[in-house]
């Protein structure tokens, strides 16, 4: 991931971006033990757990580019509601029907 994946980027927020990029996208997410899809499916499971909605959407585009249908991702969010509670997995679950039209419609916000 680079800092085009992150259009809020300024000299305030520089470092921080560069270290979610080399920590996150480039230790953990390439770290043996899971493949990405499977990383995917976990982060979207902990992001709807922690009600982080703002960060949800990057992750549904990720978890497309790495082989999840849209139905495997709602499914996920959907299985999430047991465990992490049905308000947060319908407000995943808005996120990510909006990220879905955005990508239909062809728009990056």
């Amino acid at each position: 991931m680079s800092d085009s994946n992150w259009p809020c980027t300024t000299p305030e927020t520089a470092d921080f971006q560069d270290f979610i990029t080399r920590y996150v996208w480039g230790e953990i997410w390439t770290r043996p033990g899971r493949d990405r899809r499977t990383r995917s499916f976990l982060t979207l499971a902990c992001l709807v757990t922690g009600g982080h909605e703002h960060e949800l959407g990057m992750h549904v585009r990720a978890a497309l580019t790495q082989g999840l249908t849209r139905a495997e991702i709602s499914e996920a969010i959907l299985h999430t509601a047991i465990y992490a509670g049905v308000p947060a997995a319908n407000s995943a679950l808005a996120v990510a029907r909006d990220t879905f039209k955005t990508i239909d419609i062809g728009t990056t916000n």
